[in-house]
């Protein structure tokens, strides 16, 4: 098998071809591999649910065209949970009884909620770019691979940029956290906290209600606080309803950094022009200048078999799908290289932890996950809105790597004496 992120060199056309419909053929005759993908399609967070799992879908096919892992299809079952916990449970269960092993909820609070049950029943969850902090730390949180930037090491690169643009110290700096009072806008507090604490600089927390749509009070608050620079953890629309409160508090722009959860469309919203100087932390490489996006573009969409919108190829919500399930995918591929056939979630796990400087088909910064870190050192970058384009403002950095680990373990073995 071919694995995806390679590329057939030296053959004829018509042979690739021939080979390909081989594959193919022999990949839909063999067993698949089963991914449930439990996934809000109808609340919160569908100003993110469509583009990936359009992404997913395009990877999956690219991949079985290919003959599949090892001869065998990749097989998606997408279902929704509306972001309710219960509803998550509910299908983690179901899908279980049809014989899934690997699943990923793509939500804070139905990651929290399925996961002591993925725990207790030696399942796979992936975690990527939601949910604990702590469950990189493969000691306690077996099961659980959080592949890439967690929130906490996210927010903590954030400070380093702040650090970085005060001359190296932090030292009297103030920083507003303005987040949305829900777990996910939750998560980075104790990271901030122990932060501030270590680098001197004061920090500002301001919450506000969901749905997000009043932030009036956040945000009066925040202009009496006078921060130097302003951290956000918010979502789609709020996104715009933050503007245009900074706007309304004589708020410069360029003072706002935001959580890796906004994206074209929220610019857009917002006015390009008025955006500008708006800066976001970036887990994944945006554009379609990405090997893995120009050959979906070619094998898929420039042959009328795409899975959904061509436009939405654009999004660095579609790069970010392709992020998580490349390497989902290849930690399938280790796990049968090594374990063999039929895969299980055991095999699947070493596959996971057999992952070595692997970047995501080009898409996130070189990943090591072990036994132990099932985060594989997962950096961000800043970027900030020209008001054309996105800017990189820095290379990807992994920043405060012993702060985090120490709150990790702190966090992970009080879960272990649940």
């Amino acid at each position: 098998m071919l694995p995806i992120r390679k590329y057939a060199k030296g053959l004829a056309a018509g042979a690739v071809l021939g080979i390909a419909a081989l594959s193919s053929s022999m990949a839909q005759a063999a067993d698949p591999i089963k991914f449930g993908m439990c996934y809000d399609l109808s609340k919160s967070y569908t100003f993110i649910t469509p583009q990936i799992v359009q992404a997913v879908r395009d990877l999956a096919e690219l991949t079985n065209m290919k003959g599949g892992i090892d001869g065998h299809p990749i097989e998606l079952i997408v279902q929704d949970h509306g972001n309710e916990p219960q509803r998550g449970i509910e299908c983690y269960e179901k899908l279980k009884r049809e014989g899934v092993f690997i699943f990923d909820m793509l939500s804070t609070p139905v990651s929290i909620a399925v996961l002591p049950r993925i725990m207790s029943d030696k399942n796979i969850l992936l975690q990527s770019l939601v949910g604990r902090g702590d469950a990189i730390d493969g000691s306690v949180f077996s099961q659980i691979f959080p592949v890439g930037p967690t929130y906490w090491g996210q927010i903590a690169n954030d400070i380093e940029y702040v650090r970085q643009t005060h001359n190296g110290s932090l030292k009297g700096v103030k920083i507003a956290f303005v987040y949305v009072d829900y777990p996910f806008g939750q998560e980075p507090i104790e990271i901030l906290k122990t932060l501030a604490a270590k680098e001197g600089f004061e920090l500002g927390l301001f919450p506000y209600p969901l749905p997000g749509s009043d932030q009036s009070s956040a945000w009066t608050q925040i202009r009496k606080f006078q921060p130097d620079a302003i951290v956000s953890w918010s979502l789609a629309k709020m996104h715009v309803v933050a503007s245009r409160e900074m706007k309304r508090n004589g708020i410069p722009m360029d003072k706002y950094i935001s959580v890796n959860w906004l994206n074209e469309i929220d610019i857009t919203n917002i006015g390009p022009a008025e955006a500008k100087g708006l800066k976001r932390g970036t887990n994944v490489a945006g554009g379609q200048d990405v090997p893995i996006v120009k050959e979906i573009i070619a094998e898929l969409y420039d042959k009328g078999k795409g899975n959904g919108d061509r436009a939405k190829l654009n999004d660095v919500y579609y790069n970010t799908g392709l992020a998580i399930y490349s390497v989902a995918f290849e930690a399938a591929r280790l796990a049968v290289e090594k374990g063999g056939w039929p895969l299980n979630a055991e095999k699947m796990k070493v596959g996971f932890e057999s992952l070595k400087n692997y970047d995501a088909n080009g898409l996130f910064a070189p990943v090591t996950v072990t036994a132990e870190d099932h985060g594989g050192g997962g950096k961000t970058r800043i970027e900030m809105w020209d008001g054309e384009k996105w800017v990189p403002q820095t290379d990807w950095i992994g920043a405060y790597n012993d702060v985090v680990w120490e709150v990790v373990k702190k966090s992970s073995k009080s879960f272990k004496t649940e």
